[in-house]
């Protein structure tokens, strides 16, 4: 928070006070940087970096995304799971934002409302794990601001400086996005790395209250592994005036998910939060209606959204982490008839894709299998699905939303 004016510094002041205390809670998922005071020195240096992303931009997606949460239009989310420093090409960046906008194109003819875009992009370079150490018995790579994915002590221990290096690819990455002539698209990353996150915030008097505006994305996630009401990631993301979303998974309670609405969306703005359902095709017919119920009896306008790839994520016999196309859909297939039952708005979909031909996931109309799996297998993390399962999906997503309009 720096270059405020005279008229801001006392509000700036108790802002940074409230920071202060959030990010002094627990927080899961961080690295143990090895060096504290180059850790502090770098996160010194950010403070001073220049945002990614434009208030009035973040200011124009929550006006998008009330619009989500009113059911006038329909949120299309996705892209890399990992970005990595390799991949920060342009003919990369490009691949994933054709095919977003193609699935863009697709589900706006069927839903026939506007489609909002926001891709997995200019940010997404921190990734929590389920373990510490990997396979191998090496720290666990977590993502290419934190360390390399090289199977190597070295190159597996966390480096600060690597968030530096993180800063300048996302602000190319976002200059792509501008150029790139792909309609109206915003970017967005999951709410991990605090040491990254604090920096770049800046004063927001627009609100009912004043607010903290991160410039590095226009909307950010808190992820299934650090939603814990008593952490600092539900803390520091009750400070922001950026749309927040939340990843729900399988052992969250309708108490919880209504204590999170709460916390996060303490005015009941429409559009300022996007709860995340990632249940599982078994599961989402069971878990998910409680929920929606209970958050709508509170009288929150929040946007709906179906993550259907983390709850299905499963290890194919020749070892590779994959997701079955079926499956996918089939959770997607849930969640629509969840909301169609409950008159409810499903207001979109967050999936991870690639816009090359990558094999990474099986099934769809090419008919990967898993001995196909290792001839593309190039994500940095989890499995996406490859240009062809990405436009395959959202048709079949078309046909849900067609089903929803007929009576």
């Amino acid at each position: 928070m720096s270059r405020l004016s005279q008229r801001t510094y006392p509000v700036a002041r108790r802002l940074a006070e409230q920071l202060t205390a959030a990010l002094a809670l627990p927080a899961a998922q961080q690295p143990h940087w090895p060096d504290p005071v180059r850790a502090r020195a770098v996160a010194g240096l950010l403070h001073h970096a220049r945002p990614i992303v434009t208030r009035d931009e973040t200011a124009r997606l929550h006006d998008r995304l009330a619009t989500v949460a009113r059911g006038e239009a329909f949120l299309l989310q996705g892209g890399d799971c990992a970005e990595t420093f390799a991949d920060n090409t342009e003919s990369h960046l490009r691949a994933n934002l054709r095919v977003l906008q193609r699935m863009g194109e697709v589900l706006g003819r069927a839903a026939g409302r506007p489609v909002v875009t926001v891709a997995r992009m200019a940010g997404q370079y921190a990734k929590p794990r389920s373990r510490a150490v990997d396979a191998l018995g090496l720290p666990a790579y977590r993502g290419d601001s934190v360390n390399s994915a090289e199977p190597t002590p070295a190159a597996r221990r966390p480096d600060p400086h690597r968030m530096l290096r993180a800063h300048a690819n996302a602000a190319v990455a976002m200059d792509v996005v501008r150029g790139a002539g792909a309609g109206e698209v915003y970017v967005s990353h999951e709410m991990l790395l605090l040491d990254y996150e604090r920096a770049v915030l800046s004063v927001d008097t627009s609100g009912p209250e004043p607010r903290l505006s991160s410039g590095l994305a226009h909307f950010l996630w808190i992820g299934e592994r650090t939603r814990q009401l008593g952490g600092a990631h539900v803390a520091f993301a009750e400070l922001l005036s950026n749309p927040i979303g939340l990843k729900i998974g399988p052992d969250v309670t309708p108490e919880q998910a209504v204590e999170y609405v709460r916390r996060l969306d303490p005015h009941g703005t429409p559009g300022r939060l996007t709860l995340v359902s990632r249940m599982g095709h078994t599961l989402v017919r069971e878990l998910l209606p409680p929920i929606v119920e209970k958050v709508s009896a509170s009288g929150h306008e929040v946007v709906w959204q179906c993550d259907p790839m983390h709850g299905n994520t499963r290890t194919s016999a020749n070892g590779y982490k994959t997701r079955h196309f079926d499956h996918v859909l089939g959770e997607l297939a849930g969640f629509f008839e969840v909301h169609r039952r409950l008159g409810t708005h499903p207001g979109g979909i967050h999936v991870e894709v690639a816009g090359e031909d990558v094999t990474e996931c099986l099934g769809g109309a090419g008919g990967i299998t898993e001995t196909d799996l290792p001839a593309r297998y190039r994500t940095a993390c989890d499995p996406r699905l490859n240009a062809e399962q990405s436009v395959e999906l959202a048709h079949t997503v078309a046909e849900l939303l067609c089903a929803r309009e007929r009576p």
